[in-house]
Formats: C-alpha cells, structure tokens, sequence
C-alpha cells in the first residue's frame, strides 16, 4: 500500500519532471532546417553564420538568447522597435510566429569559433578571409578597463551576466560590434529604443559617456572566454537558486 505522506512528494516529483518534459517538446518543437533556410533572407545583411556585416552596420545575432531574438523580431514586426530595413521582412504575411520561432532557434544554435582557425600554407587570401569572418574576436576598443569592469559588474552583470554573453531575454554583449554597442546605448538614452527598466530613462541614462566607453573597452578584454567555458558559466547563472 502506498504510504500517504508520501504522496506530496511524488506527486511533486511527478509535477517537475513533466514540466521538464513539456519544456524539452517545447525546445525541439523548432525546426531548424527551415530556420537555416529562412536565415538565408537574413544573411545578405547579417552574414551565412550571422556573424554581422560591415563591420557592425549589422550587428551579430549568432549565438544570441532564442528568447532575445524572437522578442526583437516580433518588436520589428508590431512597429515598436524601428529599423528601416527590416520593415519589408518583419510584415505578419513575411515573418509568422512559426518563422521566428525557426530561425531564432537556428541562430541562437550557431557557436562562432573565438580563436583564428590554423591554416594551411596552401590557403588562399579569400580562404583566410572568410574563415576570419566566422570568428568571434572584436578588436580592443579603448577606455579605461578597470573603470569599465567595476561598472559594468555593478550596473549591467545581473541581466547581461558576468561574462557579457547574455542570459534569457537579455542579449549577449561580449564579442558584439563596439560601434554597433555603441549606437544602441546612444538610442537607449535618447528614448529612440526602449530599455527594460521601469518608467522614462535607464541606468544608460545615469551613465557618463566616458563611463559607457569604458564598458565597452572591458566587453572587448575578456571574449577570449572558451566556448566551454562560457557555457558552462551560463548555466550556473541559468540554474534555480
């Protein structure tokens, strides 16, 4: 006979592991192969890895938080987050749900190398160009680091996380365009793209320029964080508490 005070229990257990089970169906629900395909109308601008283009005119959205990208694209498509060209492919009849769900699981699957990779003598200057345009490595903006970390751990870690490579809805910084980090905290305090704090203004807009500046500076000194590594920080940060 069953014990009944153990019933909580079990049924508690019972409860957490279809929930696991309900979100892992829910994960795999995204076919990636027609995410792929539908990134091919993204990589004009963005690149065939989503690796960026024109030196961050574009930004880089491999490896970005699924949740992060499908909240911008459908911003793009209610209008609330403007960009100019991305009006033709954010229109409801262009970009439905099942589409953002697709290609932001392609995109957020796609792990850019953060080394250079080793070649042959027999590589060709193109070779060695495209291959470089798949890496991850942005070079060294100038600033004060040290300033640059103390603020950046203080203001921005606990939704960006400690490494800068993002967490949920909060979008992955290290290893992003510095120009293009640099435009958006400048829409940010002009009220031209909102921000996730609460009311008019921001933690951008309490921030000197020379201090936004320097957190740029640092994000550029520590993207030589491994991929393991940074996975493996992520998810400790991830973990329930």
């Amino acid at each position: 006979m069953t014990d009944p005070n153990s019933m909580p229990k079990a049924l508690t257990q019972f409860a957490a592991g279809a929930c696991f089970a309900l979100l892992a169906v829910a994960a795999g629900a995204a076919d990636l192969e027609k995410g792929k395909e539908i990134n091919g109308v993204c990589a004009a601008c963005h690149g065939d890895f989503g690796q960026g283009g024109k030196r961050g005119e574009y930004p880089r959205i491999a490896g970005q938080s699924a949740q992060y990208l499908k909240d911008q694209l459908r911003l793009f498509r209610a209008r609330k987050r403007i960009n100019i060209p991305m009006y033709p492919y954010t229109q409801e009849r262009e970009l439905p749900d099942e589409d953002i769900e697709d290609v932001a699981e392609y995109l957020a699957s796609i792990r850019l190398p953060t080394k250079p990779p080793q070649f042959k003598d027999t590589d060709d200057a193109l070779t060695r160009l495209l291959a470089m345009e798949k890496v991850m490595i942005i070079p060294r903006a100038e600033g004060d680091i040290d300033n640059g970390k103390k603020i950046y751990q203080k203001e921005c870690a606990s939704c960006h996380a400690k490494d800068g490579r993002g967490r949920r809805k909060f979008p992955m910084l290290v290893g992003q365009y510095t120009n293009y980090l640099k435009k958006q905290s400048d829409s940010f305090i002009k009220g031209e793209r909102p921000h996730d704090e609460e009311g008019p203004g921001g933690i951008l807009n309490t921030l000197k320029e020379q201090d936004i500046q320097d957190i740029l500076a640092y994000l550029t000194s520590i993207q030589d964080i491994t991929g393991e590594s940074a996975s493996a920080d992520a998810a400790k940060s991830e973990a329930p508490k």
